[in-house]
């Protein structure tokens, strides 16, 4: 079996394996060459079929807390039927928030805080629910101490009726009371968790947003919806159900075990005294279940990351036909989610087997030593009826705990990942800062910037970097993939900090600066590829200055080259332009994009191969509205299509991260060196094109 790794950005943590590579790994390492995808080619030995590795594996103390039969369960069942994994995985992706987080009981109490009185209340409202299953025993006691003395007394049908009535009154009205508090209980907890669930995701999704571009760098779109969504849920549903239930349960349990020593205190002491063995063996089970809770809940996570870019990159997978990989990538890692799950579930089922089989027996050791008791006369029939309905009490209560287990493991594995993202704090914060009150006129300097991608702390990108920019000057940054170019606008954006030297706009240091200012009123930006919303075309432009007016977006429009076109369509600036700007064509996309930027009127223009994935007639269109879009702004081109930037006032060749020449596109050209041979490479290429079109 060979293994096929790709270093590549779209391709960081997936590995072909098997069906698509076994055969053929000259083929594809070929192919990846020619696509400039950097590989490493492995050979892998083929995992063993006869060799199962059972995924769930249960401790020493886990064992013998099961006994034989639990262990032979063990053996058998869980790691055979269930833990087979399969023998190929198709991804290699290992996120790190495989690493256990502390539950923050901090932030929980934070949030709890405003709901506190509507909590007391719900809290109450249980345990009055919980005391009065607790007084029902007692007086069905009552009852049934005079339906057995109306059985042995031939008495009238009237006299038993009003021997009855008291007690039979009371029940009734203790069953109203159970009914009413109940419904008023699971009402204010509903009402709690979904008000806690609107605060932990608007603050969750609050900080996502102010993170680091670094963080978005090394963290998979999906791994993060995937917090806001199912995590946020599986907390909220966790919540509910561990204050109501478990509540409820654990005052009845305290309650019932009262009334269990006031009715027969032998009785009780036979009966609870293996309480206590049961909840010691029973934590050490719940450690390892929380571990393959949070195991289940990391894989879950993969599975969405896999799922949300294959649907996200649609018409790429679509241009290249690679559902059916897609949907193997998918499977082999929702497999695995299964697997993790049924194991989980095994667990739990273990475990609530064993509580159920612990309860069943106090029952029926209560029956037999009552009915012991009640033969002697040291216990009458109401008494030992009452003594097994507070015992069915704590083993229904008791039951719910073992459900609620689960539920608990898995509320506190999600919640600990929420709050880690909420209590997550960037290094660059979004607000703060100078604003400058003058226009800004955008003189730029660069002095001795050295930088390095967080993610790739090895590879220095920009070294010792020098720059300097006139206001109002067209500023080209040339040179081959890699060397930097892009990295020096996202530096000037401020995505990231340089690690050395400092960046200046109008001699003020831009780590001096208020971010958002800078990037809401200063600096505009064009990209290769233009992002446009789900939404109109009026609400696209309209995102550069949220406060502007209709006249304002058609007059940015109008600067940008796309008026004509957008008043073409049947809805003008209302039509919908689909997800990711779907429907439009790229020049009109592109055009958009820079109606966008300009609305704002920035002093500083950033155009990142604006031009470079457009057709010949597109991309004149384009070049207009970017000459008037640059007149009288400091304006930096980023463009590998050369004859693009021949009137830039400056032109910056990069290579390896520093300054080699510098000059006006004449100047270059007379010093027949790296600029020289780019441009002559690019018309060769053209000539070629040209005479294979012929």
């Amino acid at each position: 079996m060979w293994k096929l790794i790709l270093h590549h950005q779209n391709f960081t943590h997936r590995t072909l394996l098997s069906n698509h590579v076994s055969n053929k790994p000259v083929f594809w390492k070929q192919y990846l060459i020619n696509k400039q995808i950097p590989i490493k080619l492995q050979h892998t030995v083929p995992k063993d079929p006869n060799k199962v590795n059972s995924i769930f594996k249960l401790s020493a103390l886990c064992k013998i807390s099961l006994g034989v039969t639990g262990s032979i369960i063990h053996a058998t069942g869980i790691k055979f039927a269930y833990c087979k994994p399969k023998a190929t995985r198709i991804i290699d992706y290992k996120p790190d928030n495989n690493k256990v987080s502390k539950f923050d009981w901090n932030k929980l109490w934070s949030y709890l805080k405003p709901e506190l009185l509507w909590f007391i209340a719900a809290v109450a409202s249980a345990l009055v629910v919980a005391i009065v299953n607790i007084q029902i025993p007692q007086v069905m006691a009552e009852v049934i101490n005079v339906i057995v003395k109306s059985t042995g007394d031939k008495t009238e049908s009237s006299s038993f009726l009003n021997n009855i009535k008291p007690a039979a009154i009371n029940l009734v009205f203790m069953y109203l009371a159970q009914s009413a508090f109940t419904f008023v209980y699971i009402v204010l907890l509903s009402k709690i968790g979904e008000s806690m669930a609107f605060r932990m995701k608007s603050d969750l999704f609050k900080s996502i947003l102010k993170q680091d571009i670094a963080f978005f760098d090394t963290h998979r779109t999906g791994e993060v919806v995937n917090r806001l969504t199912v995590d946020v849920q599986e907390f909220k549903s966790s919540f509910k159900q561990t204050i109501s239930n478990g509540l409820r349960a654990m005052t009845q349990i305290i309650g019932s075990g009262v009334a269990l020593f006031t009715i027969s205190p032998y009785m009780t002491s036979l009966t609870l005294f293996t309480i206590p063995t049961i909840i010691l063996l029973g934590s050490g089970f719940g450690a390892l279940l929380r571990k393959k809770s949070r195991e289940a809940q990391a894989q879950s996570e993969k599975t969405t990351s896999i799922a949300e870019e294959a649907i996200s990159n649609i018409r790429t997978v679509r241009g290249f036909a690679m559902e059916d990989l897609e949907v193997q990538m998918f499977d082999s890692e929702l497999s695995l989610v299964q697997h993790l799950n049924i194991n989980l579930g095994v667990g739990i089922g273990l475990f609530q087997a064993g509580t159920n089989l612990f309860l069943n027996g106090m029952i029926l050791s209560t029956i037999s030593v009552g009915g012991y008791l009640l033969s002697t006369n040291q216990l009458s029939a109401g008494q030992l009826m009452a003594f097994l309905m507070a015992t069915q009490t704590i083993q229904r209560s008791l039951t719910q705990i073992s459900l609620l287990f689960g539920s608990v493991i898995r509320g506190l594995a999600a919640g600990s990942r929420v709050f880690e993202y909420i209590n997550l704090q960037p290094t660059m914060a979004l607000k703060g800062g100078l604003i400058l009150s003058d226009n800004v006129k955008g003189f730029i300097e660069f002095k001795n910037v050295t930088f390095t991608y967080p993610a790739r702390p090895d590879n220095i990108v920009l070294d010792s970097f020098n720059l300097t920019v006139e206001p109002g000057k067209t500023v080209a940054l040339v040179g081959a993939s890699g060397n930097g170019k892009s990295t020096v606008v996202a530096l000037l954006e401020r995505f990231y900090d340089a690690d050395r030297g400092s960046i200046s706009i109008d001699g003020y240091n831009i780590r001096s600066l208020d971010p958002t200012w800078l990037r809401q009123k200063v600096i505009g930006i064009v990209n290769q590829e233009p992002i446009l919303f789900g939404c109109t075309i009026r609400e696209n432009i309209r995102y550069g200055k949220m406060d502007a007016s209709d006249e304002e977006i058609e007059a940015a429009a109008k600067l940008a080259n796309a008026h004509d076109f957008i008043e073409g369509f049947s809805n003008g600036y209302d039509t919908m332009v689909g997800e990711r700007g779907s429907t439009l064509s790229g020049g009109q996309k592109q055009r958009i994009a820079i109606a966008r930027a300009l609305l704002k009127n920035p002093s500083i223009l950033i155009l990142d191969e604006a031009t470079s994935a457009l057709d010949s007639e597109s991309e004149k269109l384009v070049q207009k509205a970017l000459e008037n879009a640059s007149i009288g702004r400091t304006c930096f081109v980023i463009a590998h299509r050369l004859s693009t930037i021949q009137n830039a006032d400056v032109i910056i060749v990069l290579q390896k991260g520093q300054v080699v020449e510098m000059g006006t596109h004449n100047e270059l050209l007379g010093k027949r060196g790296i600029y020289w041979s780019l441009v002559l490479q690019q018309q060769l290429s053209q000539e070629k094109h040209i005479h294979h079109g012929e």
